[in-house]
């Protein structure tokens, strides 16, 4: 008996549903989008956000424009990103290792980039140096997987990568918690980096992120 998902038909309803899927999801970011612009404790209408919007940054209420174009969509922009990154980065994951529970903590690139935003934030390096630490940390921890799963017998295969990340990413948690042991004063930064967060000084917050999500999409699509 032959799959209905394997013949023409089935391809196209695959690819219907895909596009449906796709329009439906746009539809949601858009309201959530709409949602989380008129949502705050300044009380701001639609109709005052409308305003705002059609007027620019530099309209004549500077209190709405300053809500609208520093404060609001700085942060809708910045969550935008911030999730799509982590969308495309689970995609690269699980088609990597053919796994739809892939996550970052598989080959320690979260554990690598806490270390690199730690040592950052408690040697107070400024705010460029955190993002950059961490992404660098990141890398240093995917490089370690690779060459820890390398020297072993199974080769590259993805069982012994993920074995390999999970021993990456307990050495690199464990150099982690160390380091906040000798510098406790820093703890409460530190969690609140872990934690994550939307506020933003503007657009400054944007624009530090952009070229660390520009480069990974481009690595990403390119190695596709």
């Amino acid at each position: 008996m032959t799959d209905p998902g394997l013949g023409s038909g089935g391809y196209a309803r695959r690819i219907r549903l895909r596009g449906a899927a796709a329009r439906v999801a746009a539809l949601v970011l858009l309201a959530l989008i709409l949602a989380d612009l008129v949502t705050g404790p300044s009380g701001m209408s639609l109709e005052a956000l409308s305003r705002a919007f059609r007027a620019g940054p530099q309209g004549a209420d500077r209190a709405a424009a300053a809500i609208l174009w520093q404060i609001r969509l700085p942060r809708v922009v910045l969550g935008a990103l911030v999730g799509a990154t982590l969308a495309v980065s689970g995609a690269a994951y699980q088609g990597v290792f053919r796994n739809p529970l892939a996550d970052p903590y598989l080959l320690g690139v979260s554990a690598g980039a806490g270390l690199g935003a730690t040592i950052a934030l408690t040697v107070q390096a400024g705010s460029l140096s955190v993002p950059l630490s961490a992404f660098i940390g990141g890398l240093l921890a995917v490089g370690a997987t690779y060459a820890l799963g390398s020297s072993v017998g199974g080769g590259r295969s993805s069982s012994v990568i993920v074995l390999a990340g999970v021993a990456v990413a307990a050495f690199f948690s464990a150099i982690q918690t160390t380091w906040q042991q000798w510098f406790d004063d820093s703890l409460l930064a530190v969690y609140s980096w872990m934690l994550g967060r939307l506020s933003t000084n503007g657009w400054s917050d944007v624009l530090m992120v952009l070229p660390y999500v520009v480069v990974s999409w481009v690595v990403l699509l390119l190695h596709r």
